[in-house]
């Protein structure tokens, strides 16, 4: 297996397509293309982010930077920080989602959002042509607890009722996979009066469950929101960007549902008629919530950048993904799951409400989220070969093939970070929605 290269950086298997020398190599290219100043670097929590942190900030200060070292904070938080500071870029070494194994790095701008295409290209062929190994003087910066302004802007949110929300005495349960969050969301959660029980918070990397924070990986959420008969139930994948909701009977309400809720709070508070922005992926219940308070939805390639870079050109103050992504303008240009968790907090409170009262409102659909190796599988041959098969769609060729019909839909897309096939389906039922998944799978 190669390492892979794309628009969410770089990621590779630790000890073999994944080394010292390679992070090293590519953190040096990084300081080559950003403009002068100080560059943040994090990571989240996996066994081997140590020893790779360690050597990011030596190549570093070879190249005269002065670097601020904020070990083991969630990537949105990073963000913030970039963006709040005026820094000249961060790097974050996370592998997000994928597992234990893996890491990578991530690549943030002055502006606090994730490398543009062009400039992602040129970082590749800096690193590619490095001959050059700087032996300049700078300076690494530790610095702890480097969350807490990310908190305190959040709780201060215009869109955020921190008042209405400490009310409610809510009871909470926050699994943070022992990732990058464990520490900054059960403190973003208190900050706003809940009374917070931890699972899974060690942030040792240590990962008691699928990374994804995918319904069949809550079981044991789900469990202790019943056991401490809390209100909620909160997840994120190891790097702390992407979030998912257990309800009060300890049931998953799906991760996509996450961002469909944030947004009927938003727009309820807001009355925004702004564009919503979110990738070809996403559940179309969003565009059902857009039409209930007269909006509508644009849609992007899948990733974040591809998002942001829309929701900038268009001044959209509300988008994301259906991962469980929520990107406020107002907070930063990134995927986050402590903005995420205080919206839906504030969703609660508007009406008080439970988690699956809310759900019990918004737009049905069901999606089946499914992937296959790539192997000798030609991408554009295949997405030829389904094509001529559903005459009867339209289609949408941005990002892979999306086929699309009045109330359903299917999506066939390389993944951007694992050599796999996504083949994504959506319609009012799981039938429906596995016929169209079924269909596609039997012509590869």
């Amino acid at each position: 297996m190669k390492l892979i290269r794309g628009i969410s950086g770089i990621r590779g298997i630790v000890g073999d397509t994944l080394t010292e020398p390679i992070i090293s190599k590519y953190v040096q290219a990084f300081s080559m293309i950003q403009g002068k100043g100080e560059i943040l670097i994090a990571r989240d929590s996996r066994i081997h982010g140590s020893s790779l942190i360690n050597a990011s900030c030596h190549a570093l200060k070879k190249c005269g930077r002065q670097v601020l070292n904020y070990k083991i904070i969630p990537t949105p938080t990073a963000q913030f920080i970039v963006e709040k500071n005026n820094l000249a870029g961060g790097i974050v070494i996370t592998a997000s989602h994928n597992p234990s194994e893996w890491n990578g790095l991530k690549f943030i701008d002055s502006d606090g959002c994730f490398l543009r295409n062009e400039k992602n290209q040129n970082l590749f062929d800096t690193a590619d042509d490095l001959l050059l190994n700087e032996k300049k003087s700078g300076n690494i910066i530790d610095i702890d607890s480097g969350y807490l302004s990310h908190i305190e802007h959040t709780r201060n949110l215009s869109v955020i009722d921190p008042e209405s929300i400490e009310k409610q005495n809510y009871k909470v349960v926050v699994d943070a996979v022992n990732g990058a969050a464990s520490h900054a969301l059960p403190a973003m959660l208190e900050a706003l009066g809940c009374k917070v029980y931890k699972l899974y918070c060690k942030a040792d990397g240590k990962f008691p469950r699928g990374a994804e924070p995918l319904s069949h990986n809550l079981t044991e959420l789900g469990k202790t929101v019943v056991e401490k008969q809390a209100s909620i139930g909160f997840a994120t994948d190891p790097d702390g960007d992407r979030l998912a909701i257990v309800n009060e009977k300890g049931q998953p309400i799906g991760e996509e549902y996450t961002l469909v809720i944030c947004l009927d709070g938003f727009l309820k508070s807001t009355k925004s008629t702004i564009p919503i922005v979110t990738n070809l992926s996403t559940t179309m219940a969003i565009d059902r919530i857009a039409e209930k308070y007269g909006t509508s939805v644009i849609r992007t390639a899948v990733g974040e950048i591809n998002v942001v870079n829309k929701m900038k050109k268009i001044n959209a103050q509300f988008g994301g993904e259906g991962n469980g992504g929520v990107i406020l303008a107002e907070s930063h240009y990134g995927r986050d799951s402590l903005v995420g968790s205080a919206l839906f907090l504030n969703r609660m409170a508007q009406e008080t409400k439970t988690v699956s009262e809310i759900f019990k409102c918004m737009p049905p659909y069901f999606m089946i989220k499914n992937k296959i190796e790539l192997g000798s599988i030609n991408p554009n041959s295949a997405i030829n070969r389904i094509k001529s098969i559903f005459l009867d769609a339209n289609k949408d060729t941005t990002d892979g093939l999306k086929l699309v019909w009045d109330n359903s839909w299917i999506h066939i897309r390389a993944s951007n970070t694992e050599p796999i096939f996504r083949i994504f389906a959506e319609a009012p039922t799981e039938q429906d929605a596995k016929k169209l998944i079924n269909k596609v799978k039997s012509s590869l």
